[in-house]
C-alpha cells in the first residue's frame, strides 16, 4: 500500500512539474501585472504646461501597457501657487506611486510634503537654486533651462540692438524661476551697454497696465518662463504690437517674433521615462540625473513681417 502512493505522489509531482513547464515555455518566473497610481498636480492652464503634461502621460502610458502593467493618472491644476500643497497632500492621502509636479510651486509643495513618494518635476528651470543647493533624495526631473547668453545674442542681433536702448523683462513677482532669469539676462544685456528694466506684477489684474507702460518705454521685451505670463501672454501680445514693439519669449508661443525654446511636449515625454524608471526598473529617484533638452531657433515669419524683422536666410 506504502508502494502504492509513494508511485501515486511521484507521478503527481512529474505532472505538475510537467504542466508548469508547459504554460511557461521560456522557463522564466511570471511577472504579476500592476496597477499603478500617478498623481499629477500642474500649476496652472497654458499651453506650455499643458503640452509637458500630455507628453508625461504619453510616454509613461507607453512604457507601463509594454511591461504589461497598467496606470491610473489623477491630474489636478491648482491655479493657484497656494493651492499646490492641497492638491499634494490628496495625492499622499490617495497613497499614490509617484508624484508629477508640473512647475516651481508644485514641486516645492511636493518636496515640502513627502520624503518618501517618488517625485518628479517638469518645467522647472533650476533645481539646484529652487532647493537652495540642496535637491532632496527622492526629487529628480526636467529642466526648461535654455542658454540665456545665446537669446540675448539672439535678441541683440535680429532687433539691432544697441548701447543705450532700453530692454524690458516683464515676470510675476510670485515666481521664483523668473527672478532668477531677469537676474542672468539683465547681466548680459548691460554687458553690452543696453539698459534693462523690470515690469512686474504680483496679481492678473495688474498686467494690462504694467504691460501698456512697458511698451510706451521700450525697444524690445523680453519674458521669460513665467507660467503667470505665459497664460495672459495674448494681452501683452495685443499690447506691444499696437505700439511695434517686438516680444521675445523664453518659451515659445504665439506672440514673440522669435524664441530660442523647447517643445514642451518632449520635455513631458522624457520625465515619463523617469516614471518608467522608477515605478517599473525600480531605480531610486536619486539615481536619476535631471535633464534638460537642446532649444530649437523658432521665428514668427508673419509677425517677424508685419514688424520689419529681417528673418535671418538659415
Amino acid at each position: 500500500m506504502k508502494k502504492i502512493l509513494s508511485v501515486m505522489l511521484v507521478a503527481m509531482l512529474l505532472l505538475a512539474s510537467l504542466t508548469a513547464c508547459g504554460s511557461n515555455p521560456n522557463n522564466k518566473p511570471e511577472t504579476k501585472a500592476t496597477n499603478y497610481t500617478v498623481g499629477i498636480c500642474q500649476l496652472m492652464v497654458h499651453d506650455a504646461l499643458d503640452q509637458a503634461t500630455q507628453g508625461f502621460i504619453d510616454a509613461l502610458t507607453q512604457a507601463v501597457e509594454a511591461a504589461g502593467h497598467t496606470v491610473e493618472f489623477d491630474t489636478q491644476v491648482a491655479g493657484e501657487a497656494n493651492l499646490c500643497p492641497t492638491v499634494i497632500n490628496t495625492f499622499i492621502a490617495k497613497k499614490v506611486d509617484l508624484i508629477m509636479a508640473n512647475a516651481t510651486p508644485a514641486l516645492l509643495a511636493a518636496a515640502n510634503a513627502t520624503a518618501s513618494i517618488p517625485v518628479l518635476g517638469t518645467s522647472i528651470t533650476d533645481y539646484a537654486d529652487t532647493f537652495a543647493g540642496d535637491i532632496p533624495a527622492n526629487v529628480s526631473g526636467t529642466s526648461d533651462a535654455v542658454p540665456f547668453a545665446e537669446q540675448a545674442r539672439m535678441m541683440i542681433e535680429t532687433l539691432g540692438l544697441v548701447a543705450g536702448d532700453l530692454v524690458g523683462v516683464l515676470y510675476c513677482t510670485n515666481e521664483s524661476n523668473s527672478l532668477i532669469q531677469y537676474k542672468a539676462v539683465k547681466e548680459l544685456f548691460e554687458s553690452e551697454g543696453i539698459v534693462v528694466k523690470a515690469y512686474t506684477f504680483s496679481e492678473t489684474t495688474e498686467l494690462q497696465t504694467v504691460a501698456t507702460s512697458m511698451a510706451n518705454e521700450c525697444k524690445a521685451v523680453y519674458i521669460p518662463s513665467d507660467n503667470t505670463v505665459a497664460a495672459n501672454d495674448t494681452i501683452v501680445g495685443t499690447i506691444c504690437t499696437e505700439k511695434n514693439v517686438p516680444i521675445y519669449t523664453s518659451y515659445g508661443g504665439t506672440v514673440c517674433y522669435a524664441s530660442l525654446s523647447i517643445s514642451y511636449y518632449d520635455l513631458g515625454v522624457e520625465t515619463g521615462k523617469m516614471a518608467a524608471q522608477v515605478l517599473i526598473e525600480k531605480k531610486a529617484v536619486s539615481d536619476i540625473k535631471i535633464m534638460t533638452l537642446t532649444p530649437t531657433v523658432v521665428y514668427n515669419e508673419e509677425l517677424c513681417a508685419q514688424l520689419g524683422i529681417e528673418v535671418p536666410a538659415n
